[in-house]
C-alpha cells in the first residue's frame, strides 16, 4: 500500500470514528432530552423548598422517579396525600434516609469516563455537612432515631472469595465526632453462641435501635443471619438464620425483613415477615409478591416498600401484623422516609 493510500485509509477511519462519536453524543443527548420531558399522566412536580425539620405537618420525603427535569431529586408530599403535587428539592440521591433533621444521601457523580459515588450528610435544610467517597454502587442507607448515627451499604467487586457473586461494604458514621467505621467486617462475630471468623463475611441492611445498637444482615458460608450489633464494642451476634434487610419498628419491638422462601423461583425468592423480638415469633405479611427492598415503617403498624412500576419504581404499603392487603400509595418513587 502506497503512502498516499495509507493516508486515505486513515482519513476514512477518522471520519467513521467521528461519525460514530457524533451519533453516540446525539443519542445520549436525545435520551437526556427524553429524561427531562414530563410524561403525560405523570405526577405534577415543581421546584420548591424542602426541609427535614419536624413540623406540624407530617411529610413524606422520597426520590422522585417521574420523568422530567426533577427526576432523581428528593421531593416531598404531605404524608396524608401521597398522590398530591410534589415539591422537588434540587438535591439528587440514589438512596436516602433521614431522622431528627439529619439526612444521608447516596449520590452518583457523573464523570467523563465512569461514574463515582459518594455519601453526603445533609442538615435539615438539605445543606451538605460532609461527604465521603464510596467504593461501589449504593444500595442501602439508614439514620439512627436521634439523627446522630448514619449507615450505608454499597455493592463492591474484587473480593477474591466472591467469584461471580456480589460483595458488600457497610459503613457507620458518627455525625457528632465524624468517626467513620468504613467496614463492619472487622467486628467480632458470635455465631450460635461461639466466636466465628471467616474470609467471606459480608454485612448489609443496618437498622438502628439507638446510637450504639443496631440490627443488620450477616452473610457467610452461603447463609444469611439476622445480627444484633454493638457499635461501641465492635461486636455482633447472630439471632436467627435466613433474614435480610431488617427494619426496626418505631417502638423497637418488631422487625420486618425479607426472607428467602424455599422452593420459590430464583427470580422472585422473597417474602416479607414481621418478627416479634420478645417472643421471636415470625408472622408473614399479606404481601405475596417478591419484595427486594428494606421496608420503611410509615407508622406504628404499617410498612412501605418499593416494587417495579411503569416509571421504574412504585411505593406500596401493607400492615405489619399479617392482616389486610397490599395497597399502592405512590407511583414513580423510591427510598421513602417520613418527617414530622
Amino acid at each position: 500500500m502506497t503512502y498516499r493510500n495509507r493516508l486515505l485509509v486513515l482519513a476514512a477511519a477518522v471520519v467513521v470514528l467521528a461519525a460514530v462519536a457524533t451519533a453516540s453524543v446525539l443519542h445520549a443527548a436525545n435520551r437526556a432530552g427524553r429524561r427531562d420531558r414530563e410524561q403525560a399522566g405523570g405526577p405534577p412536580v415543581s421546584a420548591g423548598r424542602v426541609s427535614l425539620a419536624a413540623s406540624s405537618r407530617r411529610l413524606m420525603v422520597f426520590r422522585n422517579m417521574a420523568w422530567g427535569p426533577h427526576r432523581d431529586e428528593l421531593a416531598t408530599v404531605p404524608a396524608v396525600a401521597p398522590d398530591g403535587p410534589r415539591t422537588a428539592s434540587g438535591v439528587r440521591c440514589l438512596r436516602f434516609s433521614t431522622a431528627a433533621g439529619t439526612g444521608i444521601c447516596l449520590q452518583a457523580v457523573h464523570g467523563a469516563v465512569q461514574d463515582t459515588y459518594r455519601a453526603v450528610v445533609l442538615d435539615s435544610r438539605l445543606r451538605e455537612l460532609r461527604h465521603f467517597p464510596l467504593g461501589g454502587i449504593p444500595t442501602r442507607a439508614r439514620v439512627s432515631p436521634s439523627g446522630r448515627m448514619v449507615a450505608w451499604t454499597v455493592f463492591v467487586s474484587g473480593d477474591s472469595y466472591a467469584g461471580t457473586a456480589f460483595s458488600t461494604r457497610t459503613s457507620i458514621l458518627d455525625t457528632r465526632t465524624w468517626r467513620l467505621q468504613s467496614s463492619l467486617e472487622p467486628y467480632a462475630i458470635t455465631r450460635d453462641g461461639r466466636p466465628y471468623r471467616a474470609a467471606d463475611v459480608n454485612f448489609w441492611g443496618v437498622t438502628f435501635a439507638d446510637d450504639t445498637h443496631f440490627y443488620a444482615t450477616l452473610a457467610t458460608g452461603g447463609r444469611t443471619y439476622l445480627v444484633r450489633g454493638d457499635d461501641a464494642a465492635h461486636t455482633v451476634r447472630t439471632l436467627r438464620e435466613n433474614v435480610e434487610c431488617p427494619s426496626l419498628s418505631p417502638d423497637g419491638t418488631r422487625l420486618v425483613f425479607k426472607e428467602r422462601v424455599r422452593g420459590a423461583s430464583p427470580d422472585a425468592p422473597w417474602r416479607l415477615y414481621a418478627l416479634d423480638l420478645a417472643t421471636m415469633r415470625e408472622t408473614p405479611l399479606a404481601e405475596h409478591r417478591s419484595v427486594d427492598d428494606q421496608v420503611v415503617w410509615s407508622g406504628p403498624d404499617t410498612v412501605v416498600y418499593a416494587m417495579a412500576g411503569d416509571y421504574g419504581s412504585d411505593l406500596w404499603t401493607v400492615p405489619a401484623d399479617g392482616t389486610g392487603s397490599p395497597r399502592r400509595v405512590m407511583t414513580a418513587a423510591l427510598a421513602p422516609a417520613y418527617v414530622g
